[in-house]
């Protein structure tokens, strides 16, 4: 996929004062990159892949772990020093927001998040990570410890030929809303601790 840095400024933040980069693909999505200190030299980046979650990393939903998910990279990065988050504009694992309502409104009926969108039409995950490859190659990132516990995002930007020398694990505290959601992502989607 092409895609295109069109403008970079400064993000001051609570945790640090970051740079913020923007960026647009062939198809017309934009999507950003959070750097922290000198992210082009052969030593390793710690680095988050952060799908877009409108309703947890902006409205605070409960019902997942994102928002604490974003802020929780922030804050390792800040602590570090040094490092980068993609933020993708991939909704509701790639479905949109209109479908990740409809896949939350499946949920209140009883079903999981993977049933959800299973029942619409989707897989369980939809999000593609040759964007993401690029991003770094732009930003002049070499190779990444990548803050994860979903091994389907790790092997995913392998695949695209990101170089992840280390999986760093990223919990968060679980929720008495977020704890089904949770659950159901190690159990069905393979999720680590």
């Amino acid at each position: 996929m092409s895609i295109k840095l069109i403008t970079s400024t400064l993000l001051p933040t609570p945790f640090a004062e970051f740079r913020l980069h923007g960026f647009e693909a062939a198809n017309g999505k934009e999507h950003v990159a959070l750097t922290l200190g000198d992210i082009s030299t052969d030593e390793p980046v710690l680095a988050r892949v952060h799908s877009e979650c409108l309703t947890g990393d902006a409205l605070f939903s409960l019902r997942c772990d994102c928002g604490p998910q974003l802020e929780a990279a922030m804050k390792k990065i800040a602590d570090t020093g040094r490092g980068v988050i993609l933020y993708l504009r991939q909704e509701g694992r790639g479905i949109g927001l209109i479908n990740k309502i409809r896949a939350y409104a499946e949920q209140d009926k009883g079903l999981d998040t993977v049933e959800a969108n299973e029942i619409l039409g989707f897989l369980p995950d939809q999000r593609e990570y040759d964007v993401a490859a690029e991003m770094f190659r732009q930003l002049g990132v070499k190779q990444i410890r990548l803050l994860t516990n979903n091994p389907r995002k790790l092997k995913a930007l392998q695949d695209v030929g990101v170089n992840v020398l280390e999986r760093v694990q990223h919990r968060v505290k679980t929720t008495a809303h977020s704890h089904r959601y949770l659950a159901t992502k190690a159990a069905k989607m393979g999720h680590m601790e």
